[in-house]
């Protein structure tokens, strides 16, 4: 046999081994893993909610605190985790908190208490947190439950995006979704994502948990739009994924982040990661930042602090679009009232705000 062909040959066979190999293997940047739980002290879950993801809903002021569809939105709300909660009862579940991973500003917890299965707990502290990295912990919960999700940036999905608007955010070469973030935070100390509810195309993000229970909840037909399934067909699976999950705990698996990881932040007008071009530690090319974490909560917080800075992009173009549209009126009031701020700071006129009155917070609000 000549050389070329015995180089075609060993093409050929890595080309074999490598169509051997799952493409999914090959390219996560996390592996899976055997859960660490301990069902001798009980059996305890936490869900997320979310707010865009809901059995019945196909209107996106259903989950934004102040429209008049945002009451509305609650009662889906709470019906959908109640449906997923009486499944975990069933399943084995001797706990059962909720955390609210929604953000819609409301300074009280979008799944209102009145409304909520009395069994379930809420989590909540005397001090703002972050429920997607801020509550893990070894050996309290056994597993984790996402309610009402969306899909990520791009997807098509009903409300996608990832964080919020106009934002990706990847993990290796791994666009990921706020489903996965969550499973990654507890993946890194043994706890399995075990069931997820939300639409069609969040459905098929998550292809990177075979094990998932899902629950769809209705089908993407446009960001701004979905053709709905009978909401008391959907509760009725709800319940019966949530204790089947639960039953099959042993088949689960914890998604561990490989490390160090590779964040990268692509930012989507008009969110911009222009004003982070230049900071250390940062390698930015445009509207996209890469860095490089030791652990997944580095990683986390390293891109939740992008996000941020994307987000001014959104100041600037609205302050922008009142200039081309000629509205100077209200740009004047607008800049003049953050100027005189500044002003009054500076001159060491500005006046503290009075302390709140003690309350409680519920997570991402």
């Amino acid at each position: 046999m000549s050389k070329l062909q015995l180089y075609l040959a060993a093409i050929g066979l890595i080309g074999l081994l490598a169509l051997a190999i799952p493409s999914a293997s090959r390219a996560e940047p996390w592996t899976l893993e055997d859960p660490n739980y301990d069902r001798s002290d009980g059996l305890r879950v936490l869900v997320y909610h979310d707010m865009e993801g809901l059995a019945g809903q196909d209107n996106l002021m259903s989950y934004v605190f102040g429209m008049p569809e945002y009451p509305q939105g609650q009662e889906m709300l709470a019906a959908d985790i109640n449906a997923v909660i009486a499944g975990l009862y069933q399943g084995g579940a001797t706990e059962v908190d909720v955390v609210d991973a929604h953000g819609s500003l409301n300074p009280d917890p979008d799944v209102r208490r009145d409304l909520l299965d009395s069994r379930a707990g809420q989590v909540s502290r005397d001090q703002p947190f972050d429920g997607y990295i801020d509550l893990i912990e070894v050996g309290y919960y056994d597993a984790v439950v996402a309610v009402g999700n969306h899909a990520k940036t791009g997807s098509g999905g009903f409300a996608a995006h990832t964080k919020t608007l106009g934002i990706e955010v990847f993990y290796g070469d791994r666009t990921v979704t706020e489903s996965e973030m969550i499973a990654l935070a507890w993946g890194d100390v043994g706890v399995p994502m075990i069931l997820v509810t939300g639409d069609d195309r969040l459905r098929d993000d998550l292809s990177t948990m075979p094990w998932l229970e899902y629950v769809t909840t209705k089908k993407a037909t446009g960001v701004d739009s979905a053709e709905l399934r009978p909401v008391p067909e959907v509760h009725a699976e709800k319940t019966a994924k949530a204790r089947r999950a639960l039953e099959n705990l042993d088949q689960a698996r914890a998604m561990k982040i490989k490390t160090p990881v590779e964040v990268r932040v692509r930012a989507i007008s008009p969110s911009s990661l222009e004003a982070a071009n230049g900071l250390p530690g940062l390698d930015c090319a445009g509207n996209v930042c890469r860095f490089e974490a030791e652990n997944y909560e580095a990683a986390y917080r390293g891109a939740d602090a992008l996000i941020n800075v994307a987000q001014g992009g959104w100041l600037w173009s609205a302050m922008g679009r009142l200039v081309r549209d000629g509205n100077m009126t209200a740009y004047s009031e607008t800049f003049g009232a953050v100027a005189a701020e500044w002003i009054d700071a500076e001159s060491g006129r500005l006046q503290r705000s009075p302390p709140q009155e003690e309350r409680k917070y519920y997570g991402s609000q």
